[in-house]
């Protein structure tokens, strides 16, 4: 059986997209934690985009040794891939978190969080309505729906304090997840003739270093370097260059909205992940399980009906 085939088998989509958004949830109390080693407040932008843009880049390189030796050859990107790189470092490493962590700093994680999981619908919308690459139907809308109601009942007690709507926080967090979804379809679109595993390597390590600059321009500083902070670092890194390389192979083979629609996992995962490292088990409330309940329906109802669409 080809690459090809195995790769589009549901159940195949499905662990490895499980895997990637497990990974994934897992950096959200890992990010947590590298914060406090490095002793960078949550309003230290700067020093976030810094430490973020190291981690990308260092994402960047593990993936691209890992090609090198896949392929046998040094990864280095033909002339023409070098625009295609660009373009997807730019959507989905520089703008996406340079949004994020700037409007992160003037919103409430919750708020943020309610946001970044519209990218799914959002990736899914961008993917029929701009790019035209599969047709935006009923099943398709009402899956992203079920499953965004998932990710708001998680938050649904931090959303009851503050409606309101801050531009320079919420407005960023929501170009933060449009800039989510455009990646998602220029990786599906390069990624038809190029090799996903040197366009993810090269757009991290171009994006990351472009991120560590602005981050170190902006003021920010990561002088608190231990031996903990490095393996957290590294961790992270690990996590970026693994999850972001299945997804973008799923993607290469797959339409965005079968793919994405299992992005509605990342919160739940990093909900569970944060109750048991972090000790935040107070987030595991009532309304977790419909929650969950609601992110598994979307998936099933965006994906029951493939095989006949294909």
């Amino acid at each position: 059986m080809s690459q090809k085939n195995i790769l589009t088998k549901q159940s195949i989509v499905a662990v490895l997209a499980f895997i990637s958004c497990a990974l994934w949830g897992s950096a959200f109390a890992a990010v947590k934690t590298g914060y406090a080693l490095l002793e960078i407040s949550n309003d230290d932008w700067a020093s976030q985009l810094a430490f973020g843009g190291l981690r990308f880049a260092v994402a960047g390189l593990m993936v691209l040794v890992y090609g090198s030796i896949q392929e046998k050859r040094l990864l280095l990107p033909r002339k023409e891939a070098i625009p295609c790189i660009g373009i997807i470092s730019l959507f989905q490493t520089i703008l996406q978190y340079f949004c994020y962590y700037i409007g992160l700093a003037h919103t409430t994680g919750v708020k943020a969080s309610v946001l970044v999981g519209m990218n799914v619908f959002v990736a899914i919308v961008i993917s029929s309505l701009v790019f035209r690459q599969e047709k935006m139907d009923l099943r398709k809308t009402l899956g992203s729906l079920v499953g965004m109601l998932g990710i708001i009942l998680i938050n649904l007690d931090g959303l009851r304090t503050d409606f309101s709507f801050r531009m320079i926080g919420d407005g960023l967090i929501l170009l933060c997840t449009i800039a989510s979804g455009f990646s998602s379809s220029f990786m599906r679109r390069y990624s038809v003739k190029e090799n996903p595993i040197l366009l993810s390597g090269w757009q991290f390590l171009f994006g990351g270093i472009v991120l560590m600059l602005i981050g170190l321009a902006g003021g920010g500083s990561l002088a608190n370097f231990t031996l903990k902070a490095l393996a957290m670092l590294i961790y992270l890194a690990f996590v970026s260059a693994a999850a972001y390389s299945l997804w973008a192979t799923l993607l290469k083979y797959n339409p965005v909205s079968v793919v994405s629609v299992y992005g509605f996992l990342n919160p739940v995962c990093g909900v569970l992940i944060s109750a048991v490292v972090l000790h935040e088990g107070q987030q595991i409330r009532g309304a977790f399980l419909p929650a969950l309940l609601c992110v598994c329906a979307g998936i099933i109802i965006v994906n029951i009906e493939q095989k006949d669409s294909k």
